[in-house]
């Protein structure tokens, strides 16, 4: 029974994290509608479901690893729910992508660390990186300390 679990288990990471890229105090995002900086705050206002395409970040090169798109995450949604979305160009392989619905969160919360992690295998090199913000519904969203972080896989 034990290597069924192991089929459909994420693999666990050989070491600590280590941190790739950190957005800074006022950068813009690539999405401007509806999305507001100010300073390390980032509030987004949704009238429907919509996503804001945050950043992108060029070329890390990592294979053979877990990259975690972080950030903390304050909702005050009157229906539906927000969570992280990573996309990854792979080089020679296209676009893929992961949906942080582990972490979505609903209704009114104060500021909660949400991940979404993407797992690249061996041979796998992450060209670049689209990082968005989904909102399934409408309200207000405000998020900070957003960053991308690298671990090794066990082999």
């Amino acid at each position: 029974m034990q290597w069924l679990k192991t089929l459909f288990s994420s693999p666990e990471p050989a070491g600590p994290e280590v941190l790739l890229w950190r957005n800074e105090p006022g950068q813009s995002t690539m999405t401007q509608d509806d999305v507001a900086v100010e300073g390390e705050l980032i509030r987004v206002v949704a009238q429907e479901p919509v996503t804001i395409r945050l950043y992108e970040v060029d070329a890390l090169g990592s294979d053979s690893c877990l990259l975690t798109f972080r950030a903390k995450v304050r909702t005050e949604l009157t229906e539906g729910r927000a969570f992280l979305e990573m996309w990854c160009r792979l080089a020679g392989k296209g676009e893929f992508f992961s949906k942080g619905f582990d972490h979505a969160l609903v209704g009114h919360t104060d500021f909660a660390t949400c991940d979404c992690p993407f797992l690249l295998r061996a041979g796998q090199k992450a060209e670049l990186l689209k990082l968005n913000l989904v909102v399934e519904g409408r309200g207000a969203v405000q998020l900070k300390d957003l960053e991308i972080l690298k671990a090794p896989l066990k082999n």
